[in-house]
């Protein structure tokens, strides 16, 4: 699975707050902070519509942007490969993205 079909996933779960799909797609570490995240945020019934807006891979570390349909908002992504796949991790304040 492609770094950018991994951000869509985990967009999508975190959105539905489908827990056991956001834990398969992330870090430890990622899967911890989204775990902050989903206890604040409002439920929703909708369906989550994700466009990717921009992608930019550089070995084994990749970058992610794109926009949902739940707020209208852009995020980024960090994504690292674990065990050879792609999982999306938290961004550290210090990561210089290309975004």
């Amino acid at each position: 699975m492609s770094h950018y079909e991994t951000a869509e996933i985990v967009a999508k779960s975190f959105f539905s707050k489908d827990k056991t799909t956001l834990k398969k797609h992330t870090t430890s570490a990622g899967y911890s902070s989204f775990i902050m995240g989903l206890n604040a945020m409002p439920n929703s019934k909708k369906k989550i519509e994700i466009e990717i807006l921009d992608e930019v891979t550089d070995g084994k570390i990749a970058w992610v942007r794109y926009k949902t349909s739940f707020d209208g908002r852009t995020g980024i992504f960090k994504l690292v490969k674990e065990n050879g796949l792609w999982k999306v991790t938290n961004k550290n304040p210090k990561d210089k993205g290309p975004f």
